[in-house]
């Protein structure tokens, strides 16, 4: 097996954080397990090539699942950091879908602490970017971590 280089271990990483966002709002749209939907990911996403010729980036699938177990796991307590982190008058579950899943998706990389917060939140500003290219959101999405990141790992400010 060849050796990846750093850039596209990046690239997987990134890649596995945009499926993870993914596969959190189709947990969430459609009721399916985390087990159904990872399956799902890993067999018809990572590398699968699009009818168009399009081929999809393979993912880091260790990130992957660890970030779905992790957001399924600590749902209640990534949420309860999201909704300090939101203004009073909007708690997590008027938050869009898409956004939802982003916070918990960030949420359980920031809560197991192996990946700095900076990075984190730049990765997930990113994939916000990649969702809402003409928004708001990912500035919205880049406080939101912030504030989570200075909850979860407060040593690393």
């Amino acid at each position: 097996m060849t050796e990846l280089s750093g850039n596209q271990k990046r690239k997987m990483k990134s890649a596995s954080r945009l499926y993870a966002v993914q596969a959190l709002f189709q947990m969430e749209q459609s009721q399916q397990s985390v087990d159904k939907v990872t399956q799902e990911f890993l067999d018809h996403r990572f590398g699968a090539v699009l009818p168009d010729g399009e081929e999809l980036i393979e993912g880091d699938i260790r990130l992957f699942n660890q970030l779905l177990k992790e957001a399924v796991s600590y749902q209640a307590k990534i949420d309860q950091m999201t909704d300090r982190a939101l203004v009073a008058k909007w708690p997590i579950d008027r938050i869009d879908t898409t956004l939802r899943a982003l916070f918990r998706a960030a949420g359980a990389e920031l809560i197991a602490a192996d990946t700095p917060p900076k990075v984190v939140i730049s990765e997930f500003v990113s994939v916000a970017s990649a969702f809402f290219p003409e928004g708001r959101e990912p500035k919205f999405v880049n406080a939101v971590l912030d504030h989570m990141a200075r909850e979860a790992q407060p040593d690393a400010f």
